[in-house]
């Protein structure tokens, strides 16, 4: 029973806050005819104000982000071309991390670098671990076994020190550069600056769950490790 009860709490604590997140953004989604104009527009604007102007500002499938390399804000099409809260609170958190490379905030760099590494890690990880297997039924050698687990247990490290790094950087974006934007241009009521809190505090704590698991993938590799 107690380690039922240590299960679900788990869950909840990763899947909890996407639950959450997803359940805030979509209650401010709603177009709203008070605002003056889309995610994508808003984005622009503040850009503007930093004269970030050959930052572009893109549509995405994959995720808002801001791509560093490209020097893009890139929203997906209801964000970019919605006018909602949660479009407007978006764009400013994307934004953010545009001022955070302009300006040389050293997270985002580790962080930037990080990635990059995670992702030549996890390519030759994956194709180690597709091998050894084979070496290990062939030679029935513990020691590829045993290789096999090393270089799992390093591919989860890297990408756990990754969401570690990000989670600085997020919490920045959001309450360092967006909220303060917000605020001193007056672009939102009281009432909508509370709920674009709870927005960027919403989002925050998908990576907080993202870290968590990755945590947890880890354990269980030292685990399996030490049997």
């Amino acid at each position: 029973m107690p380690f039922l009860i240590l299960v679900v709490l788990l869950l909840l604590a990763i899947f909890g806050p996407q639950w959450w997140a997803a359940s805030v953004l979509r209650r401010h989604s709603r177009p709203r005819a008070d605002f003056p104009g889309t995610g994508g527009e808003f984005a622009r604007h503040l850009l503007s104000q930093f004269q970030l102007d050959d930052v572009r500002v893109e549509v995405t499938e994959r995720g808002d982000h801001y791509d560093p390399e490209a020097r893009a804000v890139r929203l997906t099409a209801d964000k970019l071309n919605g006018k909602s809260l949660t479009a407007v609170t978006v764009a400013a958190h994307e934004v953010g991390h545009a001022i955070q490379h302009h300006l040389g905030y050293a997270p985002l760099q580790w962080r930037s670098r990080l990635v990059r590494l995670a992702q030549v890690a996890e390519k030759t990880g994956a194709g180690v671990m597709m091998v050894l297997p084979i070496v290990a039924l062939l030679t029935r050698s513990p020691a590829a076994g045993a290789a096999t687990l090393l270089v799992g247990l390093g591919s989860m490290a890297f990408s756990t020190i990754v969401h570690l790094v990000t989670l600085p950087v997020e919490w920045d974006a959001s309450f360092g550069r967006a909220m303060p934007l917000l605020q001193a241009g007056r672009y939102l009521d009281q009432q909508d600056e509370k709920a674009a809190r709870r927005i960027l505090q919403a989002c925050a704590l998908t990576y907080f769950a993202s870290s968590l698991a990755s945590l947890l993938s880890v354990w269980r590799w030292l685990r399996m490790w030490r049997r």
